[in-house]
């Protein structure tokens, strides 16, 4: 039996350590100082981001194990011809412990994620994937950019 629920305050430790494993999947390992940083730094923004209502998170558990979370910050964008203003939401943070992968636990946490974002009224979800999630959003529906997406890293050596 799985059991979804917001995240609270109490838990962000514990989602900070999904988040460094994800990305220590994603863009491999870091120096434990960068680590140590990097973890107090996302502790205060979730904390901050939950407090401010910018952000929320959900998380599953199983037989009282925390396997696998969610979240999305909110963002208001201004509007255009079309309506006057969007809340738009980015998911992130989306992570199941490795033992727990393909179990379906993700779609939970995902169908639940825009569950929420709908009553909030947001009017579009975002998301950066990995190849092994990809299969999972396009099954909901996510699909490429209407418009070209182009980004720009500024950094120490940049502009």
């Amino acid at each position: 039996m799985i059991n979804i629920r917001r995240v609270e305050a109490y838990d962000i430790p514990a989602m900070t350590a999904a988040r460094l494993a994800y990305l220590t999947e994603m863009q491999g390992e870091r120096p434990q100082a960068y680590l140590q940083e990097l973890q107090q730094n996302l502790q205060f923004y979730f904390l901050q981001a939950m407090q401010e209502g910018s952000f929320f998170a959900l998380l599953a558990e199983k037989e009282g194990k925390v396997v696998s979370y969610g979240g999305m910050v909110l963002k208001k964008i201004p509007g255009d011809l079309n309506q006057s203003s969007y809340l738009e939401g980015d998911i992130l943070n989306m992570y199941t412990l490795p033992e727990y992968r393909r179990q379906g636990i993700s779609s939970m946490i995902l169908q639940q994620l825009l569950t929420e974002a709908k009553i909030m009224g947001i009017t579009k979800v975002a998301l950066h994937c990995s190849k092994d999630g990809e299969p999972l959003y396009r099954k909901f529906g996510f699909e490429d950019p209407v418009y070209p997406y182009l980004e720009l890293v500024i950094g120490k050596d940049k502009v």
